[in-house]
């Protein structure tokens, strides 16, 4: 291992707090405040991650911010991000153009457990923007669909307008071997489907509670919702995992503004087993 070269997450990696090249192969609008980002390295070499790992992008001349990784786990050759515009550096960034260079840090962090889950029934709970990280979990999931039991999608978005990734849902729903399903908070003129928060979507079934791995990402209150949901229904919370993405600032520990109990979301996150976390996740402000 060279000096330019750290151990990361088991594996060597490039110095963690230099960016890397990538240029802009594709912007999409997904919803009036969040788009999509294609990155193509200037290196020429794949960009190899697991699904619920995150990169720091850096918007040169404004700053950096860490995202969630939202492409398939398959096809490396592209990095892709899905990035809710809520502050200085992602606004840029929704205002880049094909050609346009970021740089990208990464990838770090924890994974979803889809190697672990091999076996077992697979429950996606997620709400928003939140289904963005979970989504490389399920191309995951579907490019190896034998190795795993029922598979259910439960989606909620706050309006029939908000819901993210509309077609590839409605692609997935057309599947025999899936179950998938989607709410709304709150209706429109058109709407035919359901209405109600997420959670309500467990009444539906569709999973053996003994023999379940869940997944879940979202707002804090939409998780903790969720998981007690999962609990009434005999999911252990040792078989419950969720994204804690918050205050991440440099992605390796330096700087501590994602320290969470004794953990840092960056280091040591961002998936955890909700076991980990379930002494602490009710503590406001912490």
């Amino acid at each position: 291992m060279t000096q330019a070269q750290v151990k990361y997450a088991g594996t060597a990696v490039a110095d963690p707090m230099t960016p890397v090249l990538f240029e802009v192969g594709k912007i999409k609008r997904e919803l009036s405040d969040t788009f999509t980002l294609e990155l193509i390295s200037q290196s020429g070499n794949p960009f190899s991650f697991k699904p619920g790992q995150f990169t720091m992008l850096y918007q040169f001349g404004v700053g950096e911010v860490p995202i969630s990784i939202s492409g398939d786990p398959l096809n490396p050759s592209k990095l892709t991000h899905t990035i809710r515009a809520v502050g200085k550096v992602t606004e840029a960034m929704m205002r880049l153009k094909k050609g346009d260079m970021v740089g990208v840090r990464g990838p770090f962090g924890t994974n979803w457990p889809v190697e672990a889950a091999e076996g077992s029934d697979v429950v996606i709970i997620t709400g928003g923007v939140g289904l963005a990280p979970l989504r490389p979990a399920i191309y995951h999931l579907l490019a190896n669909r034998k190795r795993y039991g029922n598979i259910c999608i439960y989606y909620g978005a706050r309006t029939p307008e908000d819901i993210l990734f509309r077609k590839q849902l409605e692609k997935w729903r057309g599947r025999f071997d899936l179950k998938v399903e989607v709410t709304v908070d709150r209706a429109l003129a058109g709407w035919n489907g359901r209405v109600g928060v997420v959670t309500k979507l467990l009444d539906l079934g569709g999973f053996d509670a003994d023999q379940t791995v869940a997944m879940v990402c979202g707002p804090e209150v939409m998780m903790r919702f969720s998981v007690r949901a999962l609990n009434e229904l005999g999911v252990r919370n040792d078989s419950i995992y969720v994204s804690m993405e918050r205050n991440m600032k440099c992605a390796v520990g330096f700087c501590g503004h994602c320290q969470y109990g004794s953990a840092f979301v960056c280091k040591d996150g961002p998936v955890f087993p909700f076991s980990d976390l379930e002494e602490i996740f009710d503590v406001r402000e912490l």
